[in-house]
């Protein structure tokens, strides 16, 4: 048994299917199938059930994942100590990521990740903003960036920026748009993130504080480029970061619906006393250069509240 095995068996046990784990793995898929077989031969017992929806696990399946768990956490907790003892900071983050890149800066973080602590791997999982938080609630990420408000107990939250988010539709609709009020745009065709995200939940509020219906010809989008996407070819409106919307108005690829403009705020999150982990101290230390932010902003922790 080794433990790049077990490891290919937590995975499974996550993703649930052999493709989405060998993809999050960066293998192929017959790598880890042979692993998996390779540790049901060891343990003599069967680990999951197979189906034509994915990887399920068995009783003795999901007994024996709490141990590797376990197993792992000791051996990474071993390399943590060992680099700590050479001042090196090492190991493993799955870190969930929001939006585009350049929203978030990611590449710059990466780029000083690798300069500054070689030996520190970040495990990238895009996500909508809902599921980001859930994630780090749930321990199956590490920490991720956050759209959305204060996450609120048991999370650590560092402020990043406060995007301004602003409705626009296609430029053949300008005229339509330009004369809309809250009803008609809201009879419009909106293209939304799915409803566990902070985009769509800007839009119901959105509608909700002006006593409108939400809009109910929706096209689901799960990523932020998609929306902008499908917005330049007319699909139909959505909520664009204004920046990106000035972007393609200038172009004359959209149309500006005026009578909008909100603000949401971007955060790094992780679980509430997680951020003195040796690997999490280091890489928001990398994000508070990499933002800038004055030596005045505070880490923004709520504890979790007793019972």
């Amino acid at each position: 048994m080794e433990l790049y095995q077990l490891r290919t068996f937590v995975v499974v046990a996550e993703e649930g299917h052999l493709t989405r784990a060998a993809g999050r793995m960066h293998v192929s898929q017959p790598a880890v199938s042979g692993q998996i077989k390779a540790l049901e031969q060891e343990f003599d017992v069967r680990l999951f059930e197979r189906s034509a929806s994915g990887m399920v696990l068995t009783v003795a399946g999901r007994e024996l994942l709490a141990h590797a768990q376990r197993v792992l956490a000791a051996a990474d907790e071993l390399k943590r100590t060992a680099h700590q003892l050479t001042g090196e900071v090492a190991g493993v983050l799955r870190i969930g990521t929001v939006s585009n890149p350049a929203a978030i800066r990611l590449g710059d973080l990466l780029a000083a990740t690798i300069e500054r602590h070689p030996k520190l791997e970040l495990e990238l999982q895009h996500e909508v903003s809902g599921a980001a938080l859930e994630g780090v609630r749930e321990g199956r990420l590490d920490a991720s960036f956050y759209f959305g408000d204060e996450p609120g107990r048991g999370v650590f939250a560092l402020k990043l920026r406060e995007p301004v988010y602003c409705v626009a539709g296609p430029a053949a609709w300008a005229d339509r748009i330009a004369k809309a009020d809250w009803a008609d745009i809201a009879t419009m065709p909106w293209i939304l993130a799915p409803a566990i995200s902070t985009h769509s939940r800007l839009v119901i509020r959105l509608f909700e504080e002006h006593g409108i219906e939400p809009p109910q010809s929706r096209i689901e989008a799960d990523t932020e480029s998609l929306i902008e996407t499908l917005v330049v070819s007319g699909v139909g409106v959505s909520l664009l970061r204004e920046e990106l919307a000035k972007e393609h108005a200038a172009a004359g690829e959209i149309c500006i619906w005026d009578k909008a403009r909100l603000r949401t705020t971007l955060w790094f999150v992780c679980a509430a006393g997680r951020e003195e982990d040796p690997r999490l101290k280091a890489l928001i230390g990398l994000l508070r250069e990499t933002w800038q932010l004055r030596p005045t902003a505070k880490k923004r922790r709520t504890p979790a509240l007793a019972g």
